[in-house]
C-alpha cells in the first residue's frame, strides 16, 4: 500500500529557506574589542605619565602632586630645543630624500628590467636589511671619519640613507611588480624612455608606497640616537635625541624637564604616523595583493 506525501505549505517552505536571524551578540567580537582596549590603555599610559610629569616642577614631582610650567622653562634654558628639533628635521628630510632618489629607480629597475643575475643582485641588495646596525656602526664610523664628514649633518645623512635604501628598494620593487607591463611599454613607445615612464607614469600611482617609505624612515631616523651621537659631533647641529641623552646623563637631572623634552621628541613622529597611517597598510600590502 502506497502512501502519498502532501507537499508542505508555503509558510513552512519559507521558514525552511530563511536562515535564523542572529539575536545574540558575537562573543568573539566583544572579546577582541576588550583585548584592543587593554592594549590601547597599556600603550597610552606611558604617554599620559609623560604629560602629567612634564606639568610639574622637580619639587612637586618628588612630593607627588601639583601643577607647574617650570619644567618647560627649565628645559629651554638647559638645552636649545628649537635648534635641536630643526637639526633633526634637516637630517630626516635630507636622508629620506636620498632614500627615495635611490630606491625609486632601483626598485623600478629590479621589477621591470631583466638582465643576467638580476635576481642574485636583488637578493644581495635586500639581504643588507638583515644586518643589524650595531654590526656595521664602527666600520661606518671609521670610513666616515677618514672622509672628514663627522663634523656636521652630512656624515649622519649618508649613514641613514645607506641604512634605509635596502628596505626602500625591496618595498618599491614589490609594489612596481603590480604595475602592468603594458603601461611601461606604451610609455616607451611614445618616446618617454625608462626614466620618463618611471617619473611620469609609475611615480604618480606609487604614492602609497612612497608615503610608506617616508613614514617608516622618518620614525626610525627621528628616534635614533646612536648615529646622531657618533656622526654629528658639532654641538650646534646635534639632534633632539642626543640633546635629551646629554640632559639625562647630567649629575642633577630634572625628571619633569626630561619628560617635557621627551614629549617634544615624540610628538613629530606620532603626528606623521597619524596623518599617513592610511597609506601605510596600503603601501605595505599593495604589491602582495596583486
Amino acid at each position: 500500500m502506497t502512501t502519498l506525501q502532501t507537499p508542505p505549505n508555503e509558510t513552512e517552505r519559507v521558514d525552511t529557506m530563511t536562515p535564523p536571524s542572529p539575536r545574540r551578540p558575537k562573543v568573539g567580537r566583544w572579546i577582541l574589542f576588550g583585548v584592543m582596549v587593554v592594549i590601547a590603555v597599556v600603550m597610552l599610559y606611558p604617554f599620559w605619565v609623560m604629560i602629567a610629569t612634564s606639568l610639574q616642577s622637580a619639587t612637586q614631582f618628588l612630593s607627588g602632586g601639583g601643577f607647574s610650567w617650570l619644567s618647560w622653562s627649565t628645559l629651554t634654558s638647559v638645552i636649545p630645543v628649537g635648534q635641536e628639533v630643526l637639526s633633526s628635521t634637516i637630517v630626516c628630510s635630507a636622508s629620506i630624500a636620498l632614500i627615495l632618489a635611490v630606491g625609486l629607480p632601483a626598485g623600478f629597475a629590479f621589477s621591470k628590467l631583466r638582465y643576467r643575475a638580476s635576481g642574485m643582485v636583488f637578493l644581495i641588495m635586500v639581504s643588507a636589511m638583515m644586518v643589524p646596525l650595531q654590526a656595521i656602526l664602527m666600520p661606518e664610523y671609521v670610513n666616515v671619519t677618514k672622509l672628514g664628514l663627522t663634523g656636521g649633518y652630512l656624515g649622519a645623512i649618508l649613514v641613514y640613507a645607506a641604512l634605509g635604501t635596502p628596505f626602500s628598494i625591496f618595498l618599491f620593487s614589490t609594489y612596481f611588480r603590480g604595475v602592468p607591463d603594458e603601461l611601461i611599454e606604451a610609455g616607451i613607445v611614445d618616446g618617454l624612455g625608462y626614466f620618463g615612464a618611471l617619473w611620469r607614469l609609475v611615480v604618480p600611482i606609487a604614492i602609497p608606497a612612497i608615503a610608506t617609505v617616508t613614514v617608516l624612515q622618518f620614525i626610525q631616523i627621528w628616534d635614533d640616537l646612536l648615529v646622531g651621537l657618533l656622526f654629528i659631533q658639532n654641538t650646534n647641529e646635534r639632534p633632539i635625541t642626543v640633546g635629551l641623552a646629554i640632559l639625562a646623563a647630567g649629575r642633577t637631572t630634572s625628571i619633569p624637564a626630561l619628560m617635557a623634552g621627551s614629549l617634544i621628541s615624540a610628538l613629530p613622529a606620532m603626528i606623521v604616523y597619524l596623518i599617513f597611517q592610511r597609506y601605510l597598510v596600503k603601501g605595505l600590502t599593495m604589491g602582495i595583493d596583486r
